[in-house]
């Protein structure tokens, strides 16, 4: 059974009574994304496939891994099938 205390408390935006309800425009982000994302711009902000310095490598690699594990979770026939978008509006 799934403990919606402790999911709710994850997410620093959505305190007490809360319900959010718009997430198709943007979903709230758990303490835990937000803090990978701090520590993207605080040590490793970078454009992929965009350079050739060390932080445009390792952006690079993480972004196409993402794409990698992406494919392997929803079976995809290869990476070069997932492509990132902006928004659904976009997509």
């Amino acid at each position: 059974m799934l403990d919606m205390q402790s999911i709710r408390a994850q997410f620093p935006a959505i305190d007490g009574e809360t319900v959010y309800l718009d997430s198709a425009a943007t979903t709230q982000k758990p303490q835990v994304v937000i803090d990978c994302i701090t520590d993207y711009y605080r040590n490793q902000n970078a454009n992929v496939h965009r350079g050739s310095h060390s932080l445009t490598a390792m952006a690079t690699t993480r972004f196409e891994s993402a794409r990698e594990a992406v494919a392997r979770f929803i079976n995809a026939d290869s990476a070069k099938e997932i492509i990132w978008t902006r928004g659904a509006t976009e997509a």
